[in-house]
């Protein structure tokens, strides 16, 4: 009768193999598990940045309205001014008449040079009041060109901001939409992991960052980044018992092994 090969696996290499094979279906639910969560994690983290973004928005446009209000309010104070200016000078203009109607009633020469002084102060005084009409009216003109352009870029703004709000609503809803998908996703991997496994991860996650799983590569964690011993390195790569790193306690896995890249379920 032949012999057996030397080489022919028996029985326990067999239960080693299937032990083996076993864990990788683990791990490769943890990480499919961790993919899942991170992809929870960012899609939280952007529907939450939505109404920051709306509400940015909004302050824009508020900061926009208040300097065209300030804008607006300038320009009635200056058409107030000049308004008060033009009066004054109608007012040195009455004055200056009713002194010179003087010049004809005076009886000495002390009474028509303090009239004529006065006549030529007055007119020293409207000539500077006219000057500051003449101001007046060219920063009118020049904050109205200005207010015109700021309503019309305001118009512009609001129907911008509208429409960009609009989008930003309805990138939430779909965001929404895509969290309800990932927690269905979630509850179904979550099944698939046995109870005590799946406690250690949530455990780990919750007191890790969010990160309960990491690959070594190299013999370092690459979440941690730091060296693993090289015995347990080698142990890592058997895969024959579920690790984790000495440093940073989280579950660990061989970045290298194509088997676990595979989805699990996968393997035979």
């Amino acid at each position: 009768m032949r012999g057996i090969p030397n080489s022919a696996p028996g029985p326990w290499h067999i239960i080693m193999h299937c032990e083996v094979i076993a864990l990788q279906e683990k791990l490769k639910l943890l990480i499919q598990l961790q993919d899942c969560d991170n992809r929870i994690t960012d899609t939280r983290r952007k529907r939450d940045d939505c109404p920051l973004r709306i509400a940015k928005l909004e302050k824009e446009l508020e900061a926009f309205q208040a300097t065209v209000q300030e804008d607006q309010e300038r320009l009635e104070a200056l058409k107030k001014e000049r308004r008060e200016v033009e009066r004054d000078i109608d007012d040195a203009e009455t004055k200056k008449r009713k002194s010179q109607a003087k010049l004809s009633s005076v009886s000495s020469n002390k009474e028509y040079r303090a009239a004529l002084k006065e006549i030529d102060e007055l007119d020293r005084t409207r000539i500077l009041l006219e000057d500051k009409a003449l101001e007046l009216m060219e920063q009118i003109e020049t904050l109205e060109e200005k207010l015109k352009a700021s309503k019309k870029e305001l118009e512009g703004l609001k129907e911008k901001i509208a429409k960009d709000k609009k989008a930003i609503e309805e990138e939430m809803k779909t965001l929404e939409q895509k969290l309800t998908s990932l927690a269905q996703e979630r509850d179904q991997l979550c099944r698939q992991i046995e109870p005590p496994l799946l406690s250690r991860y949530d455990l780990l996650r919750e007191r890790k960052g969010g990160l309960a799983i990491s690959p070594v590569t190299s013999g370092v964690c690459q979440t941690c980044h730091m060296g693993i011993p090289p015995q347990k390195f080698n142990e890592l790569i058997r895969g024959e018992e579920l690790m984790s790193c000495p440093n940073c306690q989280r579950i660990i896995y061989w970045g290298d092994n194509k088997e676990l890249k595979e989805p699990a379920g996968s393997s035979e």
